[in-house]
């Protein structure tokens, strides 16, 4: 995770965990965690998730989507919120 910079826009795949087969892509921010200083955070929907290499995080949308599509198909149009 030492590649991202507090600042940077990323995409992260976010599952929807009522239905099994749906997926989003998601925008979210790399910043400082405001309650661990020196730990980096994305910041997604109004909340802090610590940045960690258990979390699929994309650094260009032409990457994101190729997993989307690897993952669930082709990306459909509105699929992607950012």
């Amino acid at each position: 995770m030492d590649a991202y910079k507090p600042g940077q826009i990323v995409y992260v795949i976010i599952r929807n965990p009522h239905v099994q087969g749906v997926a989003q892509v998601q925008e979210a921010a790399v910043v400082n965690h405001p309650e661990h200083p020196g730990q980096l955070a994305l910041f997604l929907h109004e909340t802090y998730y610590p940045l960690t290499d258990e979390l699929a995080v994309y650094p260009t949308v032409s990457e994101v989507e190729q997993a989307y599509a690897e993952a669930f198909g082709t990306v459909d149009e509105g699929a992607y919120y950012g």
